[in-house]
């Protein structure tokens, strides 16, 4: 069967039921959808591959949708394709075992079993093996690209410092999760592949195909292997085109229409929005001469002596000599669990750094900062923000690279 003719054996009533059929008899002879670099992709492999596809974004299909979903299969395949080649090149050999263990991930994040996928898909009439190929690809994709790029991506503590003000600064704000859906398209030149395939996606998206499966199997964000979710983001952060999307949605579940951006098309999901939950944390050593025992030398000698302190160890040895004086280690607080006066006496010291002498209830008091940090949902650890940094550089190098592959490669299109 010629590949520009597998569509038509598809598409008769436009059924799932049609698309899903019982196989083919043995005697059929499949023909070559595409060669890349020699080897062949078969028209039962774009078919076993749009079978998967409709299966795991739970599409409905149509001839429009089908024709998408063929560019779409034979684009993955001829990518795997080109990432298995440069396994072998590189001597890189992926165990069935390690394939195995990934389907049980999968599996387990979804509240599944590998014997239930395994069912699931036997029942759509599709291959595990299929399954399992583009699995093998990207294990071996992500070895290869870890192997080449690894050592040679660095993140300093600068950048890392950098970064993480940037979240907490941002979580200090309103936050909104959202789920992203990109379909690539040529800086310049034709558009129009593109285009019809992000209608397509709308189109399944508004029939009701859950937006996370759609998402790993058309996005070409970053995101697509969480099934587009971006995780959370201050609202100040995001591009203006996505500041003005959101504005107009009134609950989660919400969809946009797609958009154009930079770099293709951009369908946006509301998931969720809080507001900040963000708690800045101090650890403060307290300083306290009782109003029973100020005299203005003990005054004197007690502003000398908090505008002196070098080190928080050492703050008793600063102030013994003042009578009555009385040092208090209160650990870490919260910034938001001290009275106004004290929370504004401390807001902008550094490490190390005593407040004035503060007239309290409680007499003369000066606090010292020795630590500030934040705490809240979504702030990343130091080694956190590090791996998600790594991560994106990682993720652009890979794509890079891909398209360097495919740019050499000699591919045909039957």
């Amino acid at each position: 069967m010629a590949f520009k003719s597998l569509i038509c054996s598809l598409v008769p009533a436009f059924a799932a039921a049609m698309l899903f059929a019982a196989p083919a008899p043995a005697q059929q002879v499949e023909g070559i959808a595409a060669v890349v670099n020699d080897e062949p992709i078969t028209t039962l492999d774009v078919r076993n591959r749009m079978m998967l596809i409709l299966t795991s974004a739970g599409i409905q299909p149509d001839e429009e949708t089908l024709a998408r979903i063929q560019e779409q299969a034979l684009d993955g395949l001829i990518e795997e394709t080109l990432q298995l080649q440069s396994a072998r090149d590189f001597e890189v050999e992926v165990e069935e075992e390690e394939v195995t263990e990934s389907l049980r991930d999968i599996a387990a994040r979804n509240g599944s079993t590998l014997e239930e996928i395994d069912q699931d898909l036997a029942s759509a009439g599709v291959d595990i093996e299929t399954l399992r190929h583009q699995i093998r690809a990207e294990i071996a994709w992500q070895i290869l690209v870890n192997g080449r790029y690894g050592s040679r991506v660095r993140v300093s503590d600068n950048q890392i410092e950098v970064a993480r003000e940037r979240v907490i600064e941002g979580a200090s704000e309103p936050q909104v999760r959202l789920g992203e859906i990109l379909i690539e398209a040529p800086g310049s030149g034709d558009t129009s592949q593109a285009e019809a395939t992000i209608q397509t996606v709308f189109q399944q998206l508004s029939q009701g195909a859950p937006f996370p499966a759609v998402a790993r199997q058309f996005s070409a964000a970053p995101s697509a292997s969480a099934g587009g979710d971006t995780g959370w983001q201050a609202i100040s952060q995001l591009s203006p085109q996505v500041q003005q999307i959101i504005a107009q949605f009134s609950q989660p579940g919400q969809i946009s229409r797609p958009v154009r951006v930079p770099g293709g098309y951009l369908i946006v999901a509301l998931i969720d929005r809080r507001d900040s939950s963000v708690v800045e944390q101090l650890e403060l050593i307290q300083i306290t001469l009782p109003g029973s025992r100020i005299t203005e030398d003990a005054r004197t000698r007690l502003s000398r002596a908090v505008g002196s302190i070098e080190s928080c160890d050492a703050v008793e040895a600063r102030v013994e000599n003042i009578e009555g004086v009385l040092v208090t280690d209160l650990g870490t607080i919260g910034a938001n669990a001290l009275v106004d006066t004290i929370r504004n006496a401390v807001t902008g010291l550094e490490p190390v750094e005593a407040t004035p002498l503060l007239e309290t209830a409680a007499g003369l008091q000066s606090f010292v900062l020795c630590g500030r940090s934040v705490e809240g949902a979504g702030i990343p650890s130091e080694d956190q923000m590090e791996d998600q940094l790594r991560g994106q550089q990682l993720s652009l190098l890979s794509r890079r690279w891909l398209r360097d592959l495919r740019r050499e490669a000699t591919i045909e299109i039957r």
